[in-house]
């Protein structure tokens, strides 16, 4: 979902229709000064219905507005086949007439001509009064309305402000590009009988725009900012002198100067949670214009988590670790790990004081993926994945040695891995002799010997004795380790 609500979908509102009487009084608004171009769409993939409705709502829309020059200037071009301008802007100088044509306007069907009808829009606003600002409001139910990304983008760059109702029906990716940001304002999708209900924010989207010259700060990120404004000076006898500086006494002032006919600015290499004013004047040798302001406040830097670890790797058990800790930012910490390719995958949470937690029960000599995802406050989510293997299991028992002695006796020796032994079993046969008169005969027999042993001596082996070492764990005993022993050398 963007960072910004691009397209409200506004349904099931039961509403009074047309029946209402639009040309009674309203509230005069007669501090605005511009132009505004109705683009609206008289295409055949428009109902009668939805035409009527969308023709009603312009003129509920501009009822307030005072018009004539020096206050709104209104008109209407519909697209079809061909563009069609019904009235141009200076046609209707109050508020009757202008009300009246707009109840009266009628839909002329055909295909959706919409670029042709730019192409018009762009020569009409071109030809009005300069240094107003100009609004191009756009009506349609956005069904293939063609090519438009070219003449939309050469309007907005030439300053003027493109805002758009459409259907449910509307091809959303078309209109997203088509308007001029901040989207949640100048771009709306609605049911054509809930119409009336975007009526209100609608006007104050362009009272905004009309009514008072103004610097918007419509983008803001941890080290840039976009300004916006309404263009007011020509390109060659004019300019902007741009200030801004951050509210840190130790920072400098930044100036800039901007060509007359600028209506951004992008400011970089901001710092990140910052408070910074900007003041803009417009320099002209014809006429005098109020400086505009405007303070705004960097996005906070939470990146984290930056680094992600593992350590005390063995076979069964690894340590990963992770920061840098933000506390006034991360809510808490999720680890979440699991054998490549397909092993089960475990998770953990933690506050946001701990940087570090030992996996254990994991599978030696296997690669596991390990992810840390930071949560914070605001809802926001970043995450860090490491891969990292266990170590492959060591043989409990290694380098078996049995050295004989003098009378049956031998000495056994051995090297082991201590970690998670509980002790050792040792067992041998042993020579036992019934009586003089008769062969020596063996009987198996076996100790248990601490975990820290390493060694032990045997007495009265049979000849050629089997003598076996087993590491014994909380389990059971792993696998042994033997040798035979002989009564009068090692083997």
């Amino acid at each position: 979902m963007d960072r910004l609500l691009l397209c409200w979908f506004l349904l099931g509102a039961t509403l009074q229709r047309s029946s209402e009487d639009v040309s009674s009084p309203g509230p005069v608004l007669d501090s605005c000064e511009g132009d505004v171009l109705l683009l609206l769409d008289s295409s055949g993939s428009v109902s009668n219905y939805e035409f009527s409705r969308l023709s009603l709502f312009a003129a509920k829309l501009l009822h307030p507005f005072s018009l004539g020059r020096g206050h709104i200037r209104v008109g209407l071009l519909q697209v079809s086949t061909n563009p069609t301008l019904e009235f141009g802007l200076d046609v209707h100088n109050n508020q009757q007439t202008l009300q009246k044509a707009l109840r009266r306007v009628s839909q002329l069907k055909g295909d959706t001509n919409t670029k042709a009808a730019l192409q018009v829009a762009q020569q009409l606003l071109a030809e009005t009064q300069e240094n107003v600002p100009k609004v191009l409001l756009w009506l349609t139910d956005g069904v293939q309305p063609g090519d438009v990304d070219k003449p939309m983008t050469e309007l907005k760059a030439k300053g003027v402000f493109v805002l758009a109702v459409s259907t449910v029906h509307g091809n959303y990716q078309v209109l997203k590009h088509a308007v001029t940001p901040p989207l949640e304002s100048h771009l709306f999708c609605v049911d054509i009988d809930s119409i009336e209900i975007i009526t209100e924010e609608l006007r104050e989207a362009i009272i905004r725009i009309i009514c008072a010259w103004r610097l918007y700060v419509v983008q803001v990120t941890t080290h840039s900012a976009v300004l916006q404004w309404h263009p007011l000076l020509g390109k060659h006898t004019s300019h902007y002198q741009l200030q801004y500086k951050s509210v840190r006494e130790t920072d400098p002032e930044t100036r800039r100067v901007l060509p007359g006919d600028s209506s951004w600015v992008e400011l970089t290499n901001l710092r990140p949670d910052t408070t910074y004013t900007v003041s803009l004047q417009p320099v002209s040798n014809q006429r005098l214009f109020d400086t505009l302001h405007v303070n705004f406040t960097t996005l906070t830097d939470v990146s984290g988590p930056a680094i992600v670890s593992m350590s005390d790797r063995h076979p069964h058990q690894m340590r990963v670790s992770w920061g840098p800790l933000q506390p006034s930012h991360v809510h808490r910490y999720i680890v979440e790990y699991g054998a490549i390719p397909s092993g089960h995958v475990h998770t953990l949470v933690f506050d946001n004081q701990q940087n570090s937690t030992l996996l254990t029960n994991l599978e030696p000599g296997s690669q596991y993926l390990v992810t840390v995802s930071a949560h914070y406050f605001n809802g926001r989510q970043t995450a860090m994945s490491v891969r990292a293997c266990t170590e492959e299991p060591l043989p409990a028992l290694t380098d078996l040695q049995v050295t004989t002695g003098q009378h049956q006796e031998v000495q056994v020796t051995w090297q082991a891995h201590h970690e998670g032994l509980r002790g050792y079993w040792v067992s041998w046969e042993r020579e036992k002799s019934l009586s003089s008169s008769t062969k020596p005969s063996s009987s198996s027999t076996s100790i248990y010997l601490p975990p820290e042993s390493r060694s032990t001596q045997l007495m009265v082996l049979a000849a050629r004795s089997r003598v076996c070492v087993s590491p014994i764990y909380i389990a059971g005993r792993g696998d042994r380790i033997c040798c035979t022993a002989e009564t009068d050398k090692a083997v």
